[in-house]
């Protein structure tokens, strides 16, 4: 194999002809030498020159061949890299008005939600569920013994938003939690997996934060949502240069 060492400047090359850039290989090294743990001498610094190459080689060989044609992993790989490349063009950093605009704007996102502390005494639904969470109800209030099953997820739960009690425990479960006393057994309450007897033990009211207590959040909220914006007016740019054809009797 041999190495030319081109100045693309002053010389056209065709696919026969590799140009390696001095950044390519300061990076190979870079990233070898945080793996290492060293600098590579001499015959390692070839050797991923070579590796380089190699890959290089490779590929052309392979887009010679159209292997990449019906690849679905490197259309996603290459879909995903001109993305990067459209991302990255946003480089100006944002102002204090600009983050306090987006703020201002996005507020639902920044909500901290309420949250409650909980104990409760599950009736599995496959064991006649609501006789015996009532039975056991009127029990508790007697200060006696309660036989309840095992729930998959624990008996107390500490600073849960109402979000995650109805992504546990289903809608119906949760609407019992508005305006519930504290320290107060409550039930039977219907659940996706049965009957439960609750007891809320401490809650706390959903609040807006200042934006100065998450600030750097909101910035990398902000370039996130203006890398996106790059990406989707990049696609609005060339759709139209596209004909897309769709099977209209497929099914699915």
């Amino acid at each position: 194999m041999v190495l030319y060492f081109i100045d693309v400047s002053l010389n056209s090359y065709d696919d026969k002809e590799i140009y390696i850039s001095d950044q390519e290989i300061l990076s190979l090294v870079n990233a070898w030498k945080s793996q290492v743990g060293r600098n590579p001498n001499d015959d390692e610094i070839a050797r991923i020159i070579n590796n380089l190459v190699d890959e290089e080689i490779l590929y052309r060989e392979a887009l010679a061949l159209g292997l990449e044609k019906n690849d679905r992993i490197i259309k996603r790989r290459l879909a995903q890299k001109i993305s990067f490349l459209k991302e990255e063009s946003i480089l100006d950093s944002p102002t204090k008005e600009d983050l306090l605009n987006y703020f201002e704007n996005n507020k639902d996102k920044y909500f901290i939600n309420s949250s409650y502390t909980f104990t409760h005494y599950f009736f599995s639904s496959e064991d006649n569920s609501e006789l015996r969470a009532s039975k056991a109800f009127i029990d508790i209030l007697e200060s006696k013994n309660i036989d309840a099953d095992p729930f998959f997820l624990g008996k107390n739960f500490v600073d849960v938003s109402i979000k995650k009690i109805e992504s546990d425990f289903g809608n119906d479960f949760s609407a019992n939690f508005n305006d519930i006393e504290l320290n107060k057994w409550k039930g039977p309450f219907k659940s996706s997996y049965g009957h439960h007897i609750v007891l809320v033990r401490n809650y706390i009211q959903g609040y807006l934060p200042d934006i100065t207590s998450i600030l750097k959040q909101v910035e990398v909220d902000y370039m996130q949502s203006k890398r996106d914006k790059a990406v989707d007016e990049y696609l609005n740019q060339i759709r139209s240069d596209y004909k897309i054809y769709i099977n209209p009797n497929l099914k699915i």
